[in-house]
């Protein structure tokens, strides 16, 4: 069954269904033309907190009601949703960035489209994907993997289980825990590559990089606030443990040089651009 709802035009009537609506991460500014016409054009938003979406919404001039749900909610107050969104357009939204992404929402969703009711997810602020653009790690592959655990024991078998993993490793932590999963990650892996980006898109925004040892000595002494991504670059698989040449003609003999040193990229951590450089002499030697 398709359970997507028809795209609404500004200012049109919004479809009866559920509408999964991305908020700004900190700048309010980043609020989309799409994303306020839904949150004016819908019946009922449901929010973690009134008060955060309150200001939200009274900076977008939206008169909207608003409705609670968080990931403490009944499954009554589900199915409410639920049926509400047989005959109207329910907006969800979390305090901040895109719902789904390490929050419990989906139930919400998985109900929805099981019930045959319209879906539609509104794209925008996450601050996962932000955090890596700004991070200069290698992004041709990464894995989300939420909050780390808190319990010393359980972040560390987290951390062991993923390190295998050819990716740059994304999550979510808070500033009274970041010094002690740096400390964690040092252990572990001293020689990565580790970047903390925090108050993304704020007055305050940085991103800063190192290993962990060196951040964690930072933020112990400068005690960090706000959220922040943690981001962990992928094994150290690079050009010292390769000879770029043999690989870039390896990978020519069957592909063009673009897509050569796309490969080679992955399997090395190099610069695509300067790959791809490199793949174009070779060809036409």
């Amino acid at each position: 069954m398709n359970t997507s709802a028809p795209e609404s035009a500004l200012g049109k009537p919004l479809e009866a269904g559920l509408y999964i609506v991305a908020t700004p991460i900190g700048n309010l500014g980043d609020i989309t033309v799409r994303a306020v016409d839904v949150l004016r054009g819908c019946d009922v938003i449901a929010c973690e907190d009134t008060r955060v979406t309150g200001k939200l919404l009274k900076h977008c001039c939206v008169t909207t009601r608003m409705q609670r749900y968080d990931d403490h909610a009944s499954d009554r107050q589900r199915g409410a949703l639920i049926d509400m969104a047989r005959s109207q357009a329910v907006a969800l939204v979390s305090d901040a960035g895109t719902p789904l992404v390490s929050d419990p929402g989906y139930r919400l969703v998985k109900d929805a489209r099981d019930a045959g009711i319209a879906v539609t997810s509104l794209p925008g602020a996450c601050a996962a994907i932000t955090g890596l653009t700004l991070a200069g790690l290698p992004n041709d592959r990464f894995l989300f993997a939420g909050f780390l655990p808190v319990k010393e024991k359980a972040r560390t078998d987290v951390l062991n289980e993923l390190a295998e993993i050819e990716a740059t490793l994304v999550f979510y932590e808070t500033g009274p825990r970041i010094e002690r999963s740096l400390r964690a990650i040092a252990d572990i892996w001293p020689d990565r590559e580790v970047a903390v980006a925090r108050e993304l898109t704020k007055l305050h925004e940085e991103c800063r990089s190192g290993s962990a040892a060196q951040l964690a000595d930072h933020y112990a002494a400068n005690p960090a606030k706000g959220e922040i991504v943690l981001l962990i670059g992928p094994p150290a698989e690079t050009a010292q443990n390769h000879d770029i040449d043999a690989l870039l003609i390896g990978a020519l003999a069957d592909l063009s040089p673009s897509k050569a040193a796309g490969q080679v990229a992955r399997m090395t951590g190099e610069d695509r651009q300067t790959l791809y450089a490199r793949a174009v002499e070779l060809k036409t030697k």
